[in-house]
């Protein structure tokens, strides 16, 4: 099982003192039987009068900051340590009435699974119902893993990356149109077209790394988004249309949530004059060892500057 340490840091600069309102912050990685949080330190610039910890509707760990100092920047540091169990595709286990498509979720499931079902964009056209059938087989049942298997590597073979810093996501029918876009644009894409199926799925934020040297990985250096569908037999798979990664070999999971906007790293508020605002640096390195070697080798690591309109503050 590798260990490894994340360290997320966050700064926003200003040219005079400002003051600061309430903050969000979704940096610590979720806890579970594939993810085993060692260690984790939050250090914040101004120090905040008060922090307190809550979990939000979906199960994500959240801290609220409030301040009562000015400041010319604020500056975020999340460091974690943590043991990750890869899942491989291999292991992904399907109830046998669920291994071909169409089928229907348990009776059981369905209140649960409801909303993330529900569409979140319009697509008056059926632009992204056509490019989600277009994966089915025409002459019988379609291989459920092997449709989603498809959809997740199509993306990552047919569209381009493109870093963009701004805030916000494409609408999936634009992405289909410009062919291509960021992490987050690729996982919504993916997203609409599995719910456009009758499928559960969700938007995953968190972190990208190479488990081996071999292994290349899009998105390192900052935030990284992903999809989770929910397969009966395994529950939640990922899937990451930027990487064509099935299962969570390389991904850490942070926050969990039916939209993207509910899975924001780090949100809040300031007040000043509006020229105070200069800008944004986000850099997100992992470290990556054997939890029982004690070996370690930088896995992902960069710095991206963030345009001014790119600010949550």
């Amino acid at each position: 099982m590798p260990r490894l340490t994340i360290r997320h840091t966050t700064e926003y600069r200003y040219r005079q003192p400002v003051a600061f309102g309430e903050h969000r912050i979704m940096m610590r990685p979720r806890e579970s039987f594939d993810q085993r949080l060692v260690k984790a330190d939050l250090r914040i610039s101004p120090h905040p009068c008060e922090l307190r910890w809550l979990h939000d509707v979906l199960g994500n760990s959240v801290a609220i900051a409030l301040f009562d100092k000015r400041a010319n920047a604020l500056r975020v540091v999340s460091e974690m340590t943590l043991d990750h169990a890869p899942l491989a595709s291999d292991r992904i286990d399907i109830e046998d009435y669920a291994r071909h498509f169409p089928f229907t979720y348990a009776s059981e499931d369905m209140p649960d699974l409801l909303r993330s079902i529900e569409r979140g964009y319009l697509d008056v056209g059926r632009i992204v119902d056509k490019w989600a059938n277009g994966f089915l087989n025409d002459h019988g049942p379609t291989d459920t893993l092997g449709l989603l298997t498809d959809m997740a590597t199509t993306i990552k073979r047919s569209f381009t990356y493109v870093p963009r810093h701004e805030k916000g996501t494409q609408s999936p029918i634009e992405t289909l149109s410009r062919r291509q876009g960021t992490c987050r644009d690729f996982a919504v894409l993916m997203i609409e077209a599995v719910r456009a199926l009758g499928l559960a799925a969700r938007f995953v934020s968190g972190y990208v790394y190479n488990p081996g040297r071999s292994e290349g990985r899009v998105g390192g250096g900052n935030t990284h988004a992903w999809v989770r569908v929910f397969l009966p037999g395994s529950g939640w798979i990922e899937f990451d249309p930027t990487n064509g990664i099935v299962g969570n070999r390389g991904l850490v999971r942070v926050a969990v949530a039916r939209d993207p906007y509910q899975a924001v790293p780090l949100s809040g508020s300031w007040s000043g004059y509006p020229a105070s605002y200069i800008g944004m640096d986000v850099a997100v390195d992992v470290e990556l060892g054997d939890a029982a070697a004690g070996e370690t080798d930088i896995a992902a690591s960069g710095l991206t500057h963030v345009a001014r309109n790119a600010a949550k503050c």
